[in-house]
């Protein structure tokens, strides 16, 4: 579910997965530029908190049997308005947290539209500072683009030069401008794979840089990953078909 309204800029979406099966099969999260805030409850058991930070590469996640997730996905801003601390420690990381962490506890997983308006609120209370207007134009620049733009292009467009904006990408995040760019083109291309076309439809040089893109974020090429063997690329699994 999208948030409200005033959380956008900050937050993608609320979101929960339920895994039925009883197969103890790995999967993997590709890249997608978020960190995610995870509530997970194990086969009723074990409950735990944590943070994803940002992924540069694949992530290969253990099996979850009979499990459900909540999480909230947060656009990159998030680490100096919501978390209020660095990630760059913490790239392709997690970070385990305790139960209360910002107010969350296992009882919230009992109701995802419960979750979803005590997000929201929990949300609205933590972000009381002022949202720097220039990084709220390269964001959605970036993803109103889909990564089919230049760093050079970016800082004239919103007047924050080049080296300032990979600053703050390393302090915070702990990759470059341009890194996360590629990523955001990447996941773009994810609908087009999953559909079966394996030529770049986004702006790749060829075939030959779409085919090293995917193979760098997805650790495969892209028909393995159309594929989708076993529904491991977890990404590809929850895809909308639209």
């Amino acid at each position: 579910m999208p948030p409200q309204e005033c959380l956008s800029h900050l937050i993608e979406s609320i979101w929960m997965v339920r895994n039925h099966s009883e197969d103890r099969t790995e999967s993997i999260i590709l890249p997608d530029g978020k960190i995610d805030l995870f509530l997970f409850l194990d086969d009723g058991v074990n409950f735990e908190i944590f943070i994803g930070g940002i992924c540069n590469k694949p992530i290969v996640k253990h099996p979850f049997p009979k499990s459900v997730m909540f999480a909230i996905s947060f656009y990159p801003m998030a680490a100096e308005y919501v978390f209020k601390r660095s990630f760059s420690d913490f790239l392709n990381k997690k970070i385990i947290l305790p139960p209360g962490y910002m107010g969350f506890y296992r009882e919230d997983m009992q109701n995802f539209e419960g979750f979803y308006r005590k997000a929201c609120v929990t949300m609205q209370r933590i972000v009381t500072d002022p949202i720097d207007t220039r990084k709220v134009k390269l964001f959605d620049l970036i993803n109103r683009s889909k990564g089919e733009t230049k760093v050079e292009a970016i800082a004239s467009e919103i007047g924050w030069s080049s080296r300032e904006i990979n600053r703050y990408f390393r302090k915070w995040l702990g990759i470059t401008l341009k890194t996360y760019i590629d990523i955001i083109k990447f996941c773009n291309s994810l609908k087009q794979v999953k559909s079966g076309h394996f030529y770049p439809e986004l702006s790749y040089a060829d075939q030959s840089h779409f085919i090293r893109t995917v193979k760098k974020f997805s650790g495969t090429r892209p028909t393995v990953l159309g594929k989708n063997e076993n529904d491991r690329f977890i990404q590809l699994t929850t895809l909308s078909d639209d």
